[in-house]
C-alpha cells in the first residue's frame, strides 16, 4: 500500500523532532565538560569550611588559624575584656554595624552582636583599611590604646571586640559565618 501525503508529513515531522533531540543531547554532552570545569575544585571546596578545636585556648589568649587564605583570629576573652567591651556605647564607634556574617547587615556593633558566646571572639584578621594583618595586644606586649589589635601600617586600632576605634580603617574586623559544634569545637564557613 502506498503512503499517503499526510503519512509522509507525519514521518517527516517525526524525523525532524528526533534529529533535533539527538542534536541537542549531543551539544549538551560536548558542552558539559566546559561548563563543569568552571566549578570550584575539591581543594577549594574543602577550604570553604574548617573545624577548629578550641579546648587548649586559655582565657586572654588568641590563636591564629588560616581560613580561606586569610588569618582567622580565635580569642578567648577574659571577664574583664567582656565587661570592657560591653561598656562601650555603640554611638561612640566609628562603625556602628556588627559586620557579623551570622546576623543581618543592620545589626549594631554591640558586644552581643560581635560574639555569639561572649567568651569566644572569632574574627577575620584583615584590616579593613588596606588589608594588612593587625597584631594582637597582650599584657606582655600592649598594642594600641584599646587592648585589641593594632595595624602597624597605618595605625588603625581595634578594641577587644574587633571594632575600629581609631585610625583610617572604615569598618570593624569581619566576623565570619561560624557555629559551635560542641563546647570545644567550632565550624567556620
Amino acid at each position: 500500500m502506498a503512503a499517503t501525503t499526510s503519512d509522509a508529513g507525519t514521518r517527516r515531522d517525526f524525523l525532524y523532532v528526533a534529529s533535533g533531540a539527538i542534536g541537542a543531547v549531543g551539544v549538551a554532552g560536548i558542552a558539559w565538560p566546559f561548563i563543569d570545569q568552571m566549578n570550584p575544585s575539591s581543594a577549594a571546596l574543602a577550604a570553604g569550611t574548617t573545624e577548629i578545636d578550641i579546648s587548649a585556648i586559655q582565657p586572654g589568649q588568641q590563636i591564629v588559624y588560616k581560613f580561606r587564605g586569610h588569618p582567622l583570629f580565635v580569642r578567648r576573652r577574659t571577664p574583664a575584656e567582656i565587661a570592657e567591651s560591653k561598656a562601650v556605647p555603640v554611638a561612640s564607634l566609628p562603625d556602628p554595624l556588627a559586620r557579623n556574617a551570622n546576623l543581618p547587615d543592620s545589626a549594631p556593633a554591640d558586644d552581643a552582636s560581635r560574639a555569639t558566646k561572649p567568651e569566644w571572639l572569632i574574627l577575620i584578621g584583615v584590616c579593613t583599611h588596606l588589608g594588612c594583618t593587625p597584631t594582637v595586644s597582650t599584657p606582655a606586649i600592649p598594642e594600641g590604646d584599646y587592648g585589641g589589635w593594632l595595624c602597624h601600617c597605618h595605625g588603625s586600632q581595634y578594641d577587644v571586640a574587633g571594632r575600629i576605634r581609631k585610625g583610617p580603617a572604615p569598618q570593624n574586623l569581619a566576623v565570619p559565618v561560624y557555629s559551635f559544634l560542641s563546647d570545644t569545637r567550632i565550624k567556620v564557613g
